[in-house]
């Protein structure tokens, strides 16, 4: 397939190129980057060198009129609502990899993003591409809003729990870890080295904007804290919850996830909890859970390599099941260790 990666020059927008690589149908012929036209990926980044040796990035025009079956679309929240329409109308399956077809109420879009959604109309047709609590409405879909990678982390290690009613759905907390990569290509004060360097740091508080997209997937309120840590890569949440149900303990919460995962090619349950680093260079998300009897609350916990399971490989994955391929084409079931 005829493959256009929109915003190529960016972190996520580079590893779909990575992936796309070893995938067995995903052929790119045009890789976009403002910033970057006329340079070759090889140069920009030399991990790609001898997957993309010629590549050269171009401008967004190229996608928007080239001769393409599918579009990854990776470009800062708020842009893909200029490129996505256009996209669609010609005919072009779209993997749109920002926040800007993600929730469903343009109401709710202004009033977290600052700004009115220039293309309303779309939202209602995006399918959500969280595979696994989505896969059905993904098969055959022409606009994929690709989960961000708190809300992915945090709805596949919630998620059991609220559909089988065992936890309130009010009042939840969730505290997170990232890498650097999360916040993008580009620099800012947080991500200086001498701050981000033996350092750990909340931001985001009260108002960080994956809080409506946790909301509107879960049904359900959530208080939410990411925190940045000084690695490159990587994601870890730790979610609190009262719990409703009577004898609801530790076995049984790992029993329910065992049980909503068993089929999953991309869930690791683990009895002990996941470290950030387990899942780093694949696209697995690995879950846990205890419940402490003392105080009634359920901890549920989950990792995963934030430019992966919470980018790139969550758009390919969604891609596969778009097409009716093995949703396990093109992605790497093992991470990177030590």
């Amino acid at each position: 397939m005829r493959t256009a990666v929109v915003g190529a020059s960016g972190y996520a927008g580079s590893e779909v190129l990575r992936l796309a690589a070893s995938h067995p149908d995903l052929d790119v012929v045009v890789a976009t980057g403002a910033s970057s036209v006329g340079k070759r990926v090889a140069d920009h980044v030399p991990a790609l060198a001898a997957a993309y040796p010629r590549l050269e990035f171009s401008s967004t025009d190229d996608a928007l009129s080239g001769d393409v079956d599918v579009a990854f679309v990776a470009l800062p929240h708020g842009e893909s609502q200029d490129v996505v329409p256009r996209l669609v109308e010609s005919g072009v399956t779209v993997l749109d990899l920002g926040a800007d077809f993600r929730l469903k109420d343009p109401v709710t879009f202004a009033a977290w993003y600052g700004a009115e959604h220039r293309a309303p109309r779309l939202l209602a047709s995006a399918v959500y591409g969280l595979v696994e609590r989505h896969r059905a409405e993904l098969a055959g879909a022409t606009l994929v809003a690709v989960p961000g990678c708190y809300p992915t982390a945090t709805s596949l290690a919630l998620g059991p729990f609220i559909d089988a009613g065992v936890i309130e759905r009010s009042g939840i907390v969730v505290n997170a870890l990232s890498g650097a990569s999360g916040a993008g290509r580009q620099t800012s004060d947080l991500l200086h080295f001498s701050r981000l360097a033996a350092n750990a740091e909340a931001y985001g508080l009260q108002n960080h904007r994956h809080t409506p997209e946790m909301e509107q997937e879960l049904d359900a309120q959530i208080l939410f804290t990411p925190h940045l840590v000084p690695t490159s890569r990587g994601l870890l949440v730790t979610a609190y919850a009262r719990v409703t149900a009577d004898g609801f303990d530790t076995l049984a919460a790992l029993s329910l996830l065992r049980g909503a995962y068993h089929d999953e090619p991309f869930i690791v349950v683990s009895n002990e909890p996941p470290t950030l680093k387990d899942p780093v260079g694949s696209n697995l998300c690995f879950v846990s859970a205890r419940v402490d009897e003392r105080t009634g609350w359920l901890m549920a916990l989950s990792s995963l390599d934030n430019l992966i399971k919470g980018a790139a490989g969550q758009a390919v994955q969604a891609w596969n099941v778009v097409t009716g391929r093995d949703e396990r084409d093109g992605l790497p079931l093992t991470g990177v260790t030590p």
